[in-house]
């Protein structure tokens, strides 16, 4: 009989397992991966457009804060309303628009947040000495200004 004793010598080391790996193994996970980076790059592409779209309003808040005169505030909410992207014929209305036309297109750009008397409000600026207004009066209308401005509608 001969019978072999096993020796630890005789011991092999065994391999092991190649890791997993993180990237996807189908297609459809590649597929899917495209599709969201699609999706990304679409989204800050039109978050970019919106961006660029809106520096008129960015340029005007900052007027605004800087207004040492209360009398340039009509003059400033009409290039406002001049820099709004518009239909073409309503763009080349606006520099002739006055009184209720001039409140009407506030008020449809606007919406239900400003008062029905803003027009008059602007148009008595024009005319009215630097401190006609208390200060509450010059808060409100500029608080009601940077509203307009900050939320005015465009259709684009």
């Amino acid at each position: 009989m001969n019978s072999q004793v096993p020796s630890i010598e005789q011991l092999q080391e065994l391999g092991l397992p190649a890791p997993v790996s993180y990237w996807p193994q189908t297609w459809g996970w590649w597929v899917l991966l495209g599709l969201l980076v699609l999706g990304l790059l679409a989204w800050a592409a039109r978050a970019w457009l919106k961006w660029r779209r809106n520096a008129y309003r960015r340029e005007a808040l900052a007027r605004l804060d800087a207004l040492d005169d209360l009398r340039e505030l009509p003059t400033l909410l009409k290039r406002v309303a001049l820099s709004m992207p518009l239909a073409p014929e309503e763009q080349q209305r606006v520099p002739t628009l006055s009184g209720a036309q001039w409140q009407a297109f506030l008020q449809r750009h606007g919406g239900a947040d400003v008062p029905a008397d803003l027009s008059r409000q602007l148009a008595e600026l024009a005319y009215a000495p630097a401190d006609a207004l208390s200060p509450e009066q010059r808060t409100r209308l500029l608080a009601q200004c940077r509203t307009w401005v900050e939320a005015h509608h465009v259709a684009a």
